[in-house]
């Protein structure tokens, strides 16, 4: 680990009303489930260059979250897993699926601190970037299961200039499966980088070519942006990613300083 100096700005310290941990970074939010995560997959900490601090939604699977029509009994283990990272002393909040996007203006609501609970928040962003007349691709896991709700928590205007495809539809990627869905997953899930990123390429590649006018691609799932390097090469368009949401939301609430000279 690079060893910095000592920040001479901090000269004196008090604490934070209600927060027990200092020097925290983000705090996210893990479904109740037991799979690994490539490094860049949210679940995997070891890529990120700040600190992370894990809380589990318990009772909250991915079935319950993606799958049940009633997400109800979600809500409350959700507030309680982001009101103890904020009493941690996080200093803003994830979560490691884009689903959870059902519950963004309710956590944002529950706590006192920024709320990213889904890469689909960069929709509207990525819109605006590229104007009216290109569209953003939204790739998400499973293509069936976004509602108008996902989309409407975090800020997209309906029938605008987006288009939808889901990577797990149809089985095109068996390796998520694996990780992933309840019935099709081993004992012990288990996923070969390799395979994976093929499959996602193909799948990314072939719903870039049904839109000519794609600007833009901003992937749903956590577990994609480990290949959205990879992505981007095939396609060569901006790619928005937990990742790229994750670097944002740390650099809001931490920002660098800057040193140099005039």
């Amino acid at each position: 680990m690079l060893q910095q100096s000592r920040d001479r700005s901090i000269t004196r310290i008090r604490a934070r009303r209600g927060h027990c941990c200092y020097g925290m970074g983000l705090g996210v939010i893990l479904l109740d489930e037991v799979y690994p995560g490539f490094p860049g997959d949210l679940r995997n900490a070891s890529a990120y260059p700040f600190p992370i601090q894990y809380e589990i939604a318990e009772g909250v699977d991915i079935h319950g979250l993606v799958r049940e029509a009633d997400k109800s009994p979600c809500l409350e283990p959700v507030i309680r897993a982001a009101r103890k990272l904020e009493r941690l002393g996080c200093r803003a909040i994830a979560a490691e699926c884009g689903y959870f996007a059902w519950f963004q203006r309710e956590i944002a609501e529950a706590v006192d601190i920024p709320v990213f609970l889904s890469s689909l928040l960069q929709v509207p962003l990525a819109q605006r970037l590229i104007g009216p007349r290109r569209l953003v691709g939204v790739l998400v896991a499973e293509g069936d299961r976004l509602e108008q709700r996902h989309l409407e928590s975090v800020g997209v205007t309906l029938g605008t200039n987006y288009v939808v495809a889901g990577a797990k539809d149809g089985g095109q990627c068996p390796e998520f499966d694996s990780l992933w869905t309840r019935d099709l997953r081993p004992d012990l899930p288990t996923a070969d980088y390799e395979t994976a990123e093929a499959d996602l390429l193909r799948v990314a590649e072939a719903f870039a070519a049904r839109h000519p006018a794609m600007g833009a691609l901003v992937l749903e799932c956590t577990g994609f942006q480990p290949f959205g390097r990879s992505i981007q090469r095939a396609l060569d368009l901006p790619v928005f990613s937990w990742s790229t949401l994750m670097d944002y939301a740390y650099s809001v609430v931490a920002h660098r300083d800057f040193y140099g000279h005039v």
